[in-house]
């Protein structure tokens, strides 16, 4: 089990990668995200918790409405991790280029 909070377990479903990209459009009502996916609300509002408790969105009551927003601040993290796998396959990109080139 993965503790609250936890970004890369937030992000490892595709359900919550797609809500993220979603969100990243503009902020939506709780009902308006659900109706985007083929799960049931109850499905997209745990979803939605996991993506709050790792701090990837916000959501604010408006009315009966609660609406969320995107939070990407919390995303450098996988970013900065990311970068150094980046620089690695840049590396080899450039080393094959220069041995395709050489082939010719």
């Amino acid at each position: 089990m993965q503790p609250a909070g936890d970004v890369f377990h937030a992000i490892a479903d595709a359900n919550r990668r797609k809500l993220l990209d979603v969100l990243a459009a503009g902020d939506l009502p709780a009902q308006e995200l659900a109706s985007r996916f083929d799960v049931s609300f109850a499905a997209v509002s745990q979803h939605l918790k996991v993506l709050r408790d790792a701090g990837l969105v916000k959501r604010r009551a408006e009315g009966r409405q609660r609406i969320y927003s995107l939070a990407p601040l919390r995303l450098r993290e996988v970013d900065d991790w990311t970068a150094r796998y980046r620089q690695f396959w840049q590396g080899r990109l450039k080393r094959l280029r220069s041995y395709l080139n050489e082939e010719q």
